[in-house]
């Protein structure tokens, strides 16, 4: 399995090149050169069998001849033996067509912890057979940086530098990164908001010499390993409602769009998806993309579910690629503008193409508020805002298809416990795994957002 730039112009590289560079040296991403993909008896075929299994079973269409299936098994194994829960991404009904799968019985209470497990163990294995260190630069919105701070720390091949925008994510998200006391583990608080953060994280990897003085790679979703590691839990939560004899849709709570470009690409290996949903909060770039056909940066506004405070997703450029074919060079002069302009056209053909798939609807602060509420009285259970955010997406949705909706759950309600008491007066009770990060003195930096500085403070760490 070969893999390709979006911006057409880097050589393919194989599997482990790809996860340890992240971005490509043309500043695009990299996604496969052909779709692998499973037969309907392959997809039923995992019905009932353990998370771990089904895992390795996509995985090694990815990776190919370049880890043992052996070893990948049993790094799938590893990876998931650290989740509370014995299926590891349980689905349960909230509501007559309507169901959640759970995200966040990892390390750090949220879905990152899916694919960051994964990820970890696959690094450690292939710098530790090539006798390499990587430093690790990872932007966060909340999420991210907590899961990868869980999966790095204390391993000896990896030095990791976490960005986070200083005062916009939530405390106990603050906390699941800044109270590690390993010494391969930094944390910077940006004066600047996700999107600052995610800039200097690709400007930082588009500079050649830092990147080869540190051995720089990334953990976000621009990693294309997280992508697959993703898309594992869109084929055990369709299967379990009956994939692949009926479709199945998903609602995605979205800021960068891994999530959902991970639907995307369990639909282009052969899941029956109806059709996916992307919710967002009122930083709605996205759903306004598929509904108007017009990408356009706006201003990010805080909101009560800031892992989704973005206006520049990422995996986006993923699908646009896709979408126009292919088309490398379309690809990069479309996104060389966007960064210049704010402003992308979709192209007709293009934009029909992703309407075949993708829904978005932009969900207003009241209304998940509303949900978090409705959602407590009607099943019992609190939820956290984002994946208020996707509840209310599926609602929506109903005008648009009638299979069964799936709402991806990202994150314990315990992560964000004022936006959750404020809404319903109840206070979510924080998992014994994680009850003990509230009593830990929390270590960071501060500083502004500017890549120089950034990049100056990751090489001092990196060679120190």
């Amino acid at each position: 399995m070969r893999y390709v730039s979006t911006r057409g112009e880097a050589p393919s590289v194989g599997f482990i090149d790809a996860i340890l560079s992240g971005l490509a040296p043309d500043g695009g991403l990299y996604v496969p050169e052909a779709w692998p993909s499973f037969t309907r008896a392959e997809i039923a075929a995992f019905a009932g069998r353990p998370y771990a299994e089904v895992a390795a079973e996509i995985l090694a269409k990815f990776v190919g001849d370049e880890i043992a299936r052996d070893d990948l098994e049993q790094m799938c194994a590893e990876a998931y033996a650290s989740f509370t829960h014995a299926a590891v991404v349980p689905v349960r009904q909230i509501s007559p067509g309507g169901f959640v799968a759970e995200l966040f019985h990892g390390p750090s209470l949220a879905f990152k912890d899916v694919a960051m497990q994964l990820l970890a163990r696959l690094s450690d294995h292939v710098l530790g057979a090539q006798r390499r260190n990587q430093t690790i630069l990872c932007a966060t919105s909340g999420d991210t940086g907590g899961a990868a701070v869980e999966a790095f720390r204390g391993r000896p091949n990896t030095k990791i530098v976490v960005m986070f925008p200083n005062g916009r994510i939530s405390a106990v998200q603050r906390r699941f990164m800044t109270t590690a006391t390993e010494d391969n583990v930094r944390c910077v608080a940006v004066d600047g908001d996700f999107d600052d953060c995610q800039a200097i994280l690709k400007t930082a990897l588009s500079d050649a010499s830092l990147k080869q003085a540190v051995g720089l790679s990334a953990v976000n979703s621009i990693n294309f390993a997280r992508i697959v590691a993703q898309c594992v839990y869109y084929f055990t939560a369709a299967v379990a409602l009956g994939a692949p004899h009926r479709e199945v849709a998903f609602a995605v709570p979205s800021g960068n769009f891994g999530d959902g470009f991970a639907g995307y690409v369990a639909k282009r290996m052969g899941l029956p998806i109806a059709r996916i949903i992307i919710a967002t909060n009122s930083n709605d770039i996205l759903a306004r993309a598929f509904d108007e056909g017009r990408y356009v940066r706006g201003v990010t506004a805080p909101t009560q579910s800031p892992a989704m405070d973005i206006q520049s997703a990422s995996n986006f450029e993923r699908l646009y690629f896709e979408c126009v074919r292919r088309d490398g060079l379309e690809t990069a002069r479309a996104f060389a503008a966007f960064a210049e302009t704010g402003v992308l056209d979709i192209p007709p053909q293009a934009l029909s193409t992703m309407r075949e798939t993708f829904t978005g609807v932009a969900i207003s602060e009241v209304e998940t508020t509303r949900t978090i509420v409705a959602t407590l009285r009607e099943t019992g259970e609190l939820i956290d805002p984002h994946t208020a955010v996707g509840v209310a997406g599926m609602h929506h949705a109903r005008s648009v298809t009638s299979a069964p909706i799936v709402v991806l759950s990202t994150a314990h309600a315990a992560k964000f416990p004022e936006t959750v008491e404020a809404a319903t007066g109840e206070t979510p009770v924080m998992p014994r795994s994680a009850a003990h990060l509230a009593d830990k003195s929390e270590r960071f930096d501060e500083l502004p957002a500017d890549a120089g500085a950034i990049k100056t403070y990751v090489r001092a760490f990196a060679e120190g």
